[in-house]
């Protein structure tokens, strides 16, 4: 799994059978690389979330029949991408990912 951030909606006016009922999304990387996930979490623009891919991205959707091998897994509360601090303690200092 890995952590995205989400840009915004993908619209397609055409789309293959298996993806007509999924949401798509734009997410970014750290290094600004684009790439598409089908959204199962109603995720917004600036929410960071989590993606699962290859084929555990088909099963993740629910439907292992859906063609993607990038899955939005689920939006995540807090993440500061500069430090990778993924939670604020009760003190204002910070947890950090190792």
């Amino acid at each position: 799994m890995e952590i995205r951030q989400v840009v915004g909606p993908l619209v397609c006016t055409q789309r293959h059978a298996r993806l007509e009922q999924s949401s798509l999304r734009v997410l970014r990387d750290l290094s600004g690389k684009l790439y598409v996930a089908v959204d199962t979490c109603g995720s917004r623009p600036g929410n960071w979330v989590f993606v699962v891919s290859g084929s555990a991205a088909r099963f993740a959707c629910g439907d292992p029949t859906v063609l993607t091998d990038l899955t939005i897994g689920g939006i995540i509360d807090f993440w500061d991408e500069t430090t990778g601090q993924t939670q604020l303690s009760a003190d204002s200092g910070t947890v950090k990912v190792n």
